[in-house]
């Protein structure tokens, strides 16, 4: 094993950050929730080591896969590179796809260390028969010779956590988490869902041709719901594991792994203090920013496969699976809307007659341990000006508002616009070509740096772009890193509240932080990278 590193990159950071600035709105990486489906699932617990932006090599624990799984048992299936190498961990461990009402086996092989002892893996939710392995404090455990076998018939549909029930301030700490999702097993009728045509909308996807459905579940199932109730209907959907890491406790576990070869110990021969806790790395989906930004199953992380980088069209119902995964409540703030909170642990908050009853969330607390199942939904209603640079006497896209307000004509570039906007100036004295009387004055973009992150002008869609140019250029052609005639979306931070968790090792910009970009329904959301 090599030694880990703990020093600070300054310069491998700044240029990791200013190449995401330059290259964000552009970029083909885009997250789903990959994982492994079935009902049989061969594990092992397994050292390692996994990086940081700031160039640190953290030595951690994981979960990973005993024998490499069928390529089919990969999904969602249109995902390319995706892998998990035989007896190598990963952070997090691989999400364990599986059916309401399957019977579910999970082998799970010791190949920790020695000095480690026994380690083990929770179902929090699951009734849970186990065999093999040695009587544990919490369940039976996997020993150095002798693998445990856990089964359970899975039930409660959707996000749930599985982790370490061995020296859990320890093992878990190291790495030893993952998520397991449950699917429902029926299939919810698609004229009862909010927005049926959503996905009809993106398959019509102008000049960009058909695209595949990312979402998990039966791909010949016009929708999906994240369990059985016809108002969980979603258009996307996105798995977000919170966690952190203390350095110190990783350096100690590294330094006395290699000095204890040996070890009889069930409860392992590791004197390591826990406590006080200093944590200095913040993850999501084991990375940190920018590397969350890179694709999933990237080359450049083997054993940190899943990436966030949430990409949706307006209009889209999308789900947010969140796990809080270490010791730490972390305050996460998605901009641009609240969350409708549909579950906790698996548990659907429901009135007495189905509807949906979870709160509406600024931040979601991802608290240790809890999982939370929740719909985010963008539209642009009630920001009071048209966000495609419509124009009396210039644009010729038509607003006709269904019975919700929105133009529900999925083959029309502006679908789902609020009708209410149409037509409605931002510019109060524009510098393009849109009409003046708006809420807000744009300053002369000759005189302002807009910065790399600027899709090409203020409106959404590259037809929007190409309107808003007047005598003065919004903003000047040509000096921006992205295409206004590509993507030409808007670009959300997703990030903690807690200003340190938004840090890599006390460097900004880093840990808890990604972007939500919204994208113009002309525009493919591609991802299968």
């Amino acid at each position: 094993m090599r030694a880990t590193t703990m020093h600070t990159t300054m310069g491998r950071l700044a240029a990791r950050a200013a190449g995401l600035l330059a290259a964000l709105l552009a970029s083909v990486a885009q997250a789903a929730t990959p994982g492994i489906a079935g009902a049989a699932f061969d594990l092992v617990a397994a050292p390692g080591f996994v990086s940081q932006p700031d160039g640190a090599s953290i030595y951690a624990w994981g979960y990973g896969c005993n024998t490499a799984p069928a390529s089919a048992a990969f999904v969602p299936a249109a995902i390319g590179g995706a892998s998990c190498v035989a007896g190598q961990m990963q952070l997090p461990g691989p999400t364990l796809i599986v059916t309401e009402g399957q019977t579910v086996t999970v082998r799970l092989r010791n190949g920790l260390p020695p000095a480690a002892g026994n380690t083990s893996i929770l179902f929090p939710g699951m009734d849970v028969t186990a065999t093999g392995g040695a009587p544990g404090l919490l369940t039976q455990e996997a020993t150095q010779t002798a693998p445990v076998t856990y089964s359970f018939v899975a039930r409660n549909p959707g996000t749930h956590s599985y982790y370490s029930g061995t020296q859990g301030d320890l093992q878990i700490e190291m790495g030893l988490y993952g998520a397991l999702i449950v699917l429902p097993s029926t299939s919810t009728n698609s004229a009862a869902c909010a927005n049926p045509s959503m996905r009809t909308a993106q398959s019509q996807n102008r000049g960009s041709g058909p695209t595949s459905d990312f979402r998990l579940g039966d791909p010949t199932a016009p929708t999906r719901a994240v369990f059985d109730n016809a108002k969980a209907c979603y258009d996307r959907e996105y798995l977000f594991q919170f966690s952190e890491m203390d350095p110190r406790i990783h350096q100690a576990a590294l330094e006395q792994v290699a000095a204890t070869p040996t070890c009889a110990k069930s409860t392992g021969c590791l004197v390591i203090d826990t406590e006080p806790y200093h944590a200095v790395y913040f993850l999501i989906n084991g990375r940190s920013m920018p590397d969350l930004a890179d694709p999933n199953y990237a080359p450049m992380y083997p054993r940190q496969p899943y990436n966030g980088n949430p990409h949706m069209h307006p209009g889209e119902v999308v789900l947010a699976r969140i796990i809080g995964q270490g010791r730490m409540q972390h305050p996460f703030h998605e901009h641009g809307n609240h969350l409708r909170v549909l579950a906790r642990d698996g548990n659907p908050l429901l009135t007495a007659t189905n509807n949906l009853a979870g709160p509406l969330l600024f931040t979601t607390t991802t608290t240790p341990g809890q999982t939370i199942d929740a719909l985010f939904q963008w539209t642009a209603k009630g920001l009071n000006w048209d966000v495609y640079a419509h124009a009396t006497g210039v644009t010729t896209d038509p607003c006709t508002p269904d019975a919700n307000g929105f133009h529900s004509v999925p083959t029309d570039n502006n679908f789902y616009e609020w009708c209410d906007d149409h037509t409605k100036p931002l510019e109060s004295r524009p510098f393009g070509s849109v009409g003046s009387g708006g809420p807000v004055t744009l300053p002369d973009p000759n005189i302002t740096a807009l910065g790399a992150w600027y899709s090409g002008t203020p409106y959404l869609g590259p037809d929007a772009a190409g309107r808003s140019v007047g005598p003065s250029p919004i903003p000047p052609f040509g000096t921006i890193a992205n295409d206004p005639g590509s993507e030409a979306g808007f670009a959300y931070m997703w990030h903690s509240h807690n200003e340190r968790e938004i840090t890599t090792n006390n460097i900004f910009p880093g840990g808890m932080m990604m972007m939500m970009l919204v994208d113009p329904w002309v525009f493919l959301i591609d991802e299968s990278k």
